[in-house]
């Protein structure tokens, strides 16, 4: 994003998404550390994932925290850019944080493959322009994900799914979409200190423990 040859150096491998490690003319998509780990030759990253009801309840925890951080976003605000160099605006990432939950359920359920911008659709023109309204947004998907979780037989999550970086255990997408939205809300506590409004009941430790999050906010 920030390199001005980055976009030059992944069309030439034929790449047109990001995390991307490669070495000369072969590479990995980053998605999956493991698999990163192995194509630079480590055993492993040594990351043992939380046991999927446990990764159930700490998403589920960081869409709460993310319904009351989009609620206390001003609404005059709510189209400016998260960081200065990406053009993102705070509603399109605070919509993105809960549309991460309703894309691994279309996929879940229904077998869409997880695409490369499955994630990343935004929303409709005229439509979640508030905070309320995305908050709402956010409830539906929560609803979704417990309606899924309390019908599902098999909670080890060990099946396959198709995803544009190739067939992934349930449970590690399971683990990536919980880590993915629990990275946004960090990222919307900055953007309401920044704006110098204390976040309402923010994301401790604890909440995160476990999850292998970036160590800095925007990577």
């Amino acid at each position: 994003m920030n390199d001005p040859g980055g976009r030059e150096k992944l069309l030439a491998l034929g790449v047109r998404n990001v995390p991307v490690v490669a070495k000369g003319e072969n590479y990995v998509f980053g998605q999956n550390l493991e698999d990163v780990a192995e194509f630079v030759g480590l055993q492993g990253t040594g990351h043992k994932p939380l046991p999927p009801d446990q990764l159930l309840r700490k998403w589920i925890n960081v869409l709460r925290a993310l319904q009351r951080y989009v609620r206390q976003m001003p609404a005059g605000r709510m189209n400016e850019r998260v960081i200065e160099n990406r053009d993102r605006s705070i509603r399109l990432l605070a919509h993105h944080a809960f549309r991460i939950g309703e894309a691994f359920l279309e996929s879940a359920i229904d077998g869409v493959e997880y695409a490369v911008q499955h994630a990343n659709v935004p929303p409709k023109d005229g439509t979640f322009l508030t905070g309320d309204e995305i908050a709402g947004y956010g409830e539906v998907v929560i609803g979704r994900l417990q309606k899924w979780w309390g019908g599902l037989e098999d909670k080890s999550l060990s099946r396959k799914m198709k995803t544009y970086y190739g067939m992934q255990p349930m449970h590690a997408v399971f683990e990536r979409s919980t880590w993915h939205s629990a990275q946004h809300a960090r990222q919307l506590i900055h953007v309401l200190e920044r704006f110098g409004i204390e976040p309402d009941g923010r994301l401790t430790p604890q909440d995160l423990a476990g999850l292998p999050l970036p160590e800095r906010l925007f990577e």
